[in-house]
């Protein structure tokens, strides 16, 4: 599954300075999450690109929230959500 989401985030150095360990925060604490990608848009928007071995673990994922350091900074980085979806890899 693949999950979509783009959002604004108007301090580009935090943002970026916080992934490394969001990335990681995910990767030690998220079962089924199998990576991510982060582009920038233009006008301070980004589309984080994550994928995720089934529906189910990003419903998990999702429960959990800002549960550890490095996803809360991330999350705290963003100032307003532009869209979220998900669809399947074919």
């Amino acid at each position: 599954m693949i999950e979509l989401t783009r959002f604004t985030a108007h301090d580009r150095e935090r943002l970026l300075a916080a992934r490394p360990a969001m990335v990681a925060d995910f990767e030690a604490d998220r079962a089924g999450f199998l990576g991510a990608r982060l582009v920038e848009l233009p006008g301070g928007e980004w589309l984080d690109i994550v994928e995720w071995r089934s529906a189910e673990d990003f419903r998990i994922s999702r429960e959990k929230g800002p549960n550890r350091p490095g996803i809360a900074e991330f999350f705290a980085a963003i100032d307003g959500l532009v869209s979220d979806e998900r669809g399947e890899l074919r």
